[in-house]
């Protein structure tokens, strides 16, 4: 019963954001022989009773009574060694958090522990110490700044008989400055109304508050410092994901605001953004800024010995780097909490950093190390390892299997549609499976060149680049010289031959920016044309005019841009006969075809289909799976450029 009430609470306060953020945090509960605590490695909004450590308290309460190393590395060392051999046998596969020891000293049954910024205002405010007892007087007990581990552990032990002492009953609200909260209770009700307790009156005393409107920044400038970014930091794969709003702006309006957000408040910013963010001045002269930002970085490097994870730049943003999404997102929402706790600290005098002392200590501890390893792991390397990826008219059909095919294979997906509804539906199906903010939508007609340039921006302020841009999107209208409408001819070549046009010019722009700071980079356009590209279709010609004319573009194109390596690179499948533009039952082409006579003697849809199967020696459509492993094939391979690839199943036979 007592841990299903646990996981009941570590649901409640892990799923909220304002409590805990990169699956941080840990809870408890304890009986008289044994303490289960959260796991390293576990998420507060999803664990389970297979998350808990179980541990025996006894050899925990006797760590108290031995001597450890004065050397602060291998005291913790032996501290950590004690510790795990505190686990129970059946739980020797398993870490306990880091705040074991904490958990067993606190005489209740029920803990949480978390980071909320609105409490961290305070924890980290110059005054913070003197504004809780104004505020709670001893209904909480302050632990001053001090070493994580068995140091912190043992200080919170003789504080916690201390208050017992004077106060004639035991702690249960617990402040640690520059850390967070501990919230203990003998029952849930009990945690949770002390915990509105907490929060309630700190509501009440907080005047200033982060204000994460929305603002108005020069977004291309920032889609064009992003690349640069994201290559100069660059390990073997790289994410860059920009943050902007009003406290964000506020922050960066010059280096004395910037000073609120210029260190690190807690440990978790220190395990996942680094000591310190990078600053960079805004600069109207872009290659200016560019240079700064490579000085920086190297700069930057040689004082703190890594690269950093957060560059902020004055009067635009910030971007947060990580070697997948995961980690520049989990990096991104730390640093979005920082900017937070600068925002509540002003309530209690300012902002109020750790020293230099402790920022060194958590930079060399083990302990989080591994925390920040578990946390931030990215998996096996895949064929399209964290490739940045763009599919025009991915809502469905081709382009929607080959987004599917290429995220299965490690790429990150931009479901690109003129039909947002049906971009979102595919993008919020495929995060589900494959995990959040590996695609997202956006809407727009591939025909207009704003549209263009807002897609290929938005992607690059998400993930940071562009590694492979798909120009799928089509149409596909039959018809005779007579019939064919002049306005319903301009539109099929807009959107199937200008669209391509646009696609690779604002593609490119980014791609250029990559090649720039990583010249052995390379790069992919590509475009999905058709069997019709290679042979001429009766009755069909705006179609098949608009794919040759993409054929020549896309020999055109690969000249112009392999100084660059940017390969441009043409796929021509056959025809995805099981898809919605063939099975359209009032638009698709089998019915179209039948209505325009296409297919001589036809007396059906159904005999359409079959005079279509006929003429594949491999007896079947294409298929979108048949289509991606083209594009993998495109990607992996170093020596093609301007080359047209069949995928027909031997429809077309190149001569």
């Amino acid at each position: 019963m007592a841990l299903a009430e646990i996981i009941k609470l570590s649901h409640k306060y892990g799923s909220n954001p304002d409590f805990v953020l990169a699956g941080g945090g840990n809870t408890s509960f304890k009986d008289k022989e044994f303490l289960y605590i959260k796991g390293s490695g576990t998420t507060l909004a999803t664990i389970e009773k297979e998350g808990f450590v179980k541990m025996n308290r006894a050899k925990l309460s006797a760590m108290f009574e031995r001597e450890y190393s004065k050397d602060s590395a291998a005291r913790e060392a032996e501290v950590l060694a004690d510790m795990m051999a505190a686990r129970e046998p059946s739980e020797l596969a398993k870490r306990p958090s880091v705040e074991t020891l904490l958990h067993n000293i606190i005489n209740y049954t029920y803990i949480v522990h978390t980071h909320p910024a609105m409490a961290n205002g305070l924890t980290c405010g110059k005054e913070g110490k003197k504004a809780a007892e104004k505020l709670f007087g001893n209904k909480v007990l302050w632990i001053d700044l001090c070493e994580p581990g068995f140091v912190l552990a043992t200080k919170v032990k003789k504080a916690l008989d201390a208050y017992k002492k004077a106060n004639g009953t035991d702690a249960d609200l617990i402040l640690l400055q520059n850390h967070g909260i501990f919230v203990a209770g003998n029952s849930v009700k009990d945690v949770e109304a002390k915990t509105k307790y907490l929060f309630d009156t700190l509501e009440k005393n907080c005047k200033i508050k982060p204000d994460f409107s929305p603002v108005e920044v020069d977004k291309e400038r920032a889609a064009l410092l992003a690349p640069a970014i994201r290559m100069l930091l660059r390990d073997e794969t790289s994410i860059v994901k920009f943050y902007t709003n009003k406290e964000v702006i506020a922050d960066l309006k010059d280096k004395e605001s910037f000073k609120v957000i210029a260190s690190s408040y807690s440990p978790d910013h220190i395990v996942y953004c680094k000591a310190a963010p990078l600053y960079i001045k805004w600069n109207d002269n872009i290659e200016k800024m560019y240079q700064d930002i490579e000085n920086g970085i190297v700069s930057f490097k040689a004082k703190w010995g890594v690269n950093p994870k957060i560059i902020a730049v004055q009067n635009l943003g910030y971007f947060a780097w990580g070697n997948n999404v995961k980690n520049a997102n989990i990096c991104g929402e730390v640093f979005m909490d920082a900017v937070k706790i600068g925002a509540y600290s002003k309530n209690f005098g300012g902002a109020l950093f750790m020293t230099k002392h402790m920022i060194d200590f958590i930079c060399n501890w083990e302990v989080e190390s591994y925390r920040s390893k578990i946390s931030l792991a990215a998996g096996a390397k895949a064929r399209l390892d964290n490739k940045i990826s763009i599919v025009t008219g991915s809502a469905q059909g081709f382009g929607k299997g080959i987004a599917e095919e290429m995220i299965k294979v490690g790429a990150n997906i931009v479901i690109a549609d003129v039909n947002f509804e049906g971009a979102k539906a595919c993008s919020d199906e495929l995060n589900s499976v494959y995990g959040a903010h590996r695609t997202f939508a956006v809407a727009g007609n591939v025909a207009v060149e704003e549209d263009v340039m807002n897609l290929v921006y938005s992607t690059v302020l998400e993930y940071g680049g562009l590694d492979i841009f798909i120009n799928n999107a089509g149409v596909a209208w039959a018809g005779s010289l007579e019939e064919m409408p002049v306005g319903k001819f301009k539109l099929l070549t807009d959107i199937n031959y200008t669209a391509y046009f646009l696609g690779a010019k604002y593609s490119s722009r980014i791609m250029k920016i990559q090649n720039r700071f990583d010249p052995e980079y390379m790069a992919d356009i590509i475009q999905i044309n058709s069997k019709s590209g290679l042979d001429g279709s009766k009755n069909n010609f705006a179609y098949a005019g608009s794919k040759f004319g993409g054929l020549g573009l896309t020999q055109s194109f690969a000249k112009e841009l392999v100084g660059w390596n940017i390969k441009v690179n043409a796929i021509c499948p056959g025809n995805y006969l099981d898809g919605p533009l063939w099975m359209d039952p009032e638009k698709g082409l089998f019915v179209q075809y039948f209505k325009a006579g296409k297919v001589p003697g036809a007396k059906s849809v159904a005999d359409v289909r079959a005079f279509y199967m006929s003429k594949v020696p491999l007896n079947r459509g294409c298929f979108p799976l048949d289509v991606a492993r083209a594009v993998f094939y495109i990607v992996e391979q170093t020596y093609e450029t301007g080359q047209a690839v069949p995928v027909t199943g031997g429809q077309i036979m190149l001569k």
